[in-house]
């Protein structure tokens, strides 16, 4: 006996075409792909797309956020913000953009790194005591970083962003877009190509509210929210704790020691860089800061190695209008600040090179004039940033020297190779500031 099976008959013609024909039939079936998947009608196929995420966005971030989702090669898939209310309104954002329920929402910061691989950069746009962390938490998980400004609170956090940006190999702009617009251009470049002669002042505006010497006060305590709600120890991150207030959280955080970088740093963060530009000085900073006797630094001399002198002024002597910058040589001036048509300049004949000075510039650097989109195609290419880690490291150094001057009421002396005072222990002890567990770097 045998237990092999019956053999089956030979299958006739007509049942071997009928059943070829329904196989045939699988595999005749179309697979539809989207023309937009495959890059087709002004779309950008996803292999090209840059997945960003945004961190803590608020009034500022959301400028960015919607300016940076303009960008068609961009795509935004997720939040990250201690604020639930916040957390839901970019989510919102986001999804009405591109028609989808897509966008995640996160709350911790560490987890949201953790998790989401597939992000290729991030929008930083917390409050200032958050920039500098949150940059280096996101460079050594990977992602490139746009981080708004001041982008630290300390010569030392500055040295941190820096040195993860080289050790990891990401690319990173701070916010300072000024850099990017054509009529700071002209102004930086005019100075810098000699058109005025070889500049010996440079001024940087700095804001016209609050002042260098912040508070160490404290707001009375309020009852905590739910967790979910506000985390208030992450909000607090790196700073000392503090009972709770809803004023901090919704923006009266400024004037602070712990969470501001003064009037100094909320303009200087932008028009030091503009300034140093000009004069050729964005690998260094300066080497003397002389103290003027008022509450706000307006006025403080600060000279670099080479002599070049920059002045921090606070109100409309150089220019109208706000975030401005000027250069002066033996041939003459150009300044520039928000709101201008064209830059202000010492003769008409200078104003007649605008469009050339901007092709020069454009033509040398191959940059547009537009500050995200200089990250974007930096992350394509892997080239630096005009506003890289280590330009903001220096303008951010100039900022913090320029207050701790402005502290100890005295001249002090910097040494940028070293990335320290010289001789004066007390002025280094203002380099950095402890941070509160576990939000270190």
């Amino acid at each position: 006996m045998t237990n092999d099976p019956k053999p089956q008959a030979p299958l006739s013609r007509r049942q071997f075409l009928k059943r070829s024909a329904a196989a045939s039939s699988v595999f005749a079936i179309p697979c539809i792909i989207p023309a937009s998947a495959l890059g087709r009608g002004g779309a950008v196929a996803p292999s090209n797309r840059i997945v960003m995420a945004g961190i803590g966005i608020g009034g500022r971030g959301s400028s960015d956020l919607t300016w940076m989702m303009g960008e068609p090669d961009v795509q935004f898939v997720a939040i990250c913000d201690i604020r639930k209310e916040r957390r839901e309104a970019v989510k919102s954002t986001i999804d009405n953009k591109y028609g989808t329920k897509d966008c995640t929402m996160h709350r911790d910061i560490r987890e949201f790194l953790v998790e989401r691989t597939d992000i290729d950069g991030v929008l930083i746009a917390t409050g200032d005591r958050w920039h500098a962390l949150a940059s280096v938490l996101a460079m050594r998980a990977g992602k490139d970083v746009y981080s708004e400004k001041p982008s630290c609170m300390t010569i030392a956090e500055g040295q941190a962003v820096r040195d993860t940006a080289t050790r990891y190999g990401r690319v990173y702009q701070t916010g300072t877009q000024r850099l990017s617009e054509a009529n700071h251009v002209f102004a930086i470049e005019t100075a810098r190509s000699g058109r005025l002669g070889k500049v010996h002042t440079a001024y940087a505006h700095i804001a016209p509210w609050d002042a260098a010497i912040m508070s160490y006060d404290r707001l009375p305590a309020q009852p905590e929210p739910p967790r979910d709600e506000v985390d208030w120890d992450a909000w607090l991150g790196p700073c000392p704790w503090r009972p709770y207030h809803s004023s901090y959280v919704t923006g009266a955080w400024r004037g602070f020691y712990d969470f501001h970088t003064s009037c100094i740093g909320e303009w200087g963060a932008h028009t030091f860089a503009q300034a140093q530009a000009g004069i050729d000085a964005l690998d260094t900073s300066p080497v003397h800061y002389q103290y003027v006797d008022n509450p706000t630094g307006d006025g403080m001399v600060a000279t670099f190695a080479n002599g070049v002198k920059m002045i921090l002024s606070r109100g409309d002597k150089y220019w109208h209008g706000s975030c401005g910058e000027r250069f002066d040589g033996p041939d003459g001036w150009v300044a520039a600040a928000d709101g201008y048509s064209k830059p202000d300049a010492s003769s008409p004949a200078l104003l007649a090179d605008f469009n050339k000075v901007i092709a020069e510039y454009t033509a040398r650097t191959q940059r547009p004039m537009n500050h995200v989109r200089d990250f974007f195609d930096c992350i394509k290419s892997r080239r630096q940033t005009v506003a890289n880690a280590e330009v903001m490291y220096r303008s951010m150094t100039t900022v913090h020297a320029a207050n701790i001057c402005m502290w100890l009421k005295r001249d002090v002396k910097f040494d940028p190779l070293k990335g320290e005072f010289l001789n004066d222990v007390e002025a280094n002890r203002l380099c950095s500031r402890a941070m509160r567990e576990p939000w270190i770097i």
